[in-house]
């Protein structure tokens, strides 16, 4: 190999670090957010329960016709559809549906009943950031 290709070969390969943020050692990979936010999905600004922090994270999984029954949430927390439709109702705040690719912060405190109102399953990943002593789900 001559000093000529040498050096052509390190300039390329300096060249192909700089502009692939992949080969860069020291880099984040690219990050997709889904949603920030400081409200929840009815406009309700976010408060974290008092207590040491815990982070629970859930997949529910609810089959076609499934209804979760009236709850609140004392924690509040993101959900991603991960596959199907669900629709809930907020009461006073309205009714909204939420098919596969969504992303939210639900309602806090607040009651809200989901329904699948899909076809097949609905499968939601769902991360409470409360405290532990807090529940995340309470029936109502």
């Amino acid at each position: 190999m001559t000093l000529q290709t040498m050096i052509f070969n390190l300039a390329l390969g300096a060249a192909m670090a700089s502009a692939c943020p992949s080969f860069a050692q020291d880099s984040y990979p690219p990050v997709d957010v889904l949603l920030q936010s400081e409200t929840t999905i009815i406009g309700q600004e976010i408060v974290y329960p008092e207590g040491p922090a815990q982070i629970t994270v859930a997949i529910v999984t609810m089959e076609q016709g499934q209804v979760t029954g009236w709850h609140r949430h004392e924690a509040p927390l993101a959900a991603h559809m991960l596959e199907g439709e669900l629709t809930v109702d907020y009461g006073e705040a309205g009714t909204r549906v939420y098919n596969e690719g969504d992303t939210l912060i639900e309602a806090l405190g607040s009651r809200h009943n989901g329904e699948n109102t899909g076809d097949g399953i609905a499968r939601i990943l769902v991360v409470f950031a409360g405290a532990v002593g807090t529940p995340n789900t309470v029936s109502e």
